[in-house]
C-alpha cells in the first residue's frame, strides 16, 4: 500500500511564503511524475506544477516565477516553495504522485490535502 503524507500549509498574509512537503511512503518499485494540485472553494482541482523524476518541471501560467517544486528522490518526497503568495492561491493543495507498484504496476496516488489560505 503506496500513502502520500503532506505537511505545511496554513494562513500566511499576502505576499508571504510557505513551504509545503509530501513524503510518499509504503512498497513500491519507483516513483515517477510527482505533482501538486489546488482545489480553490467552488472550483475544480488543477495542476499548479509537477516535476519528472529527472527534474523536469512544469508550472500552471499564474504560479510561474513564484512557485518552485522540487523533489528528493532519496527521500520518496516532493516540495512546493510558493513565494509572493497572493489571495487567488487560497485553497487545498494535493499532493499526487505516479508510483509504479511493481515494473509494470503504475498507480496514481494522492495525499489528503493540505489547506493554505492567504488572507491578511
Amino acid at each position: 500500500q503506496v500513502q502520500l503524507v503532506e505537511s505545511g500549509g496554513g494562513l500566511v498574509q499576502p505576499g508571504g511564503s510557505m513551504n509545503l512537503s509530501c513524503s510518499v511512503s509504503g512498497t513500491f518499485f519507483e516513483i515517477r511524475l510527482m505533482a501538486w494540485f489546488r482545489q480553490s472553494p467552488g472550483e475544480q482541482r488543477t495542476v499548479v506544477a509537477a516535476i519528472t523524476k529527472s527534474g523536469r518541471t512544469t508550472y500552471r501560467g499564474s504560479v510561474e516565477g513564484r512557485f518552485t517544486i522540487s523533489r528528493d528522490n532519496a527521500k520518496n518526497t516532493v516540495y512546493l516553495q510558493m513565494d509572493n503568495l497572493q489571495p487567488e492561491d487560497t485553497g487545498v493543495y494535493y499532493c499526487n504522485a505516479d508510483v509504479m507498484r511493481t515494473p509494470k504496476d503504475l498507480v496514481g496516488s494522492w495525499g489528503q490535502g493540505t489547506q493554505v489560505t492567504v488572507s491578511a
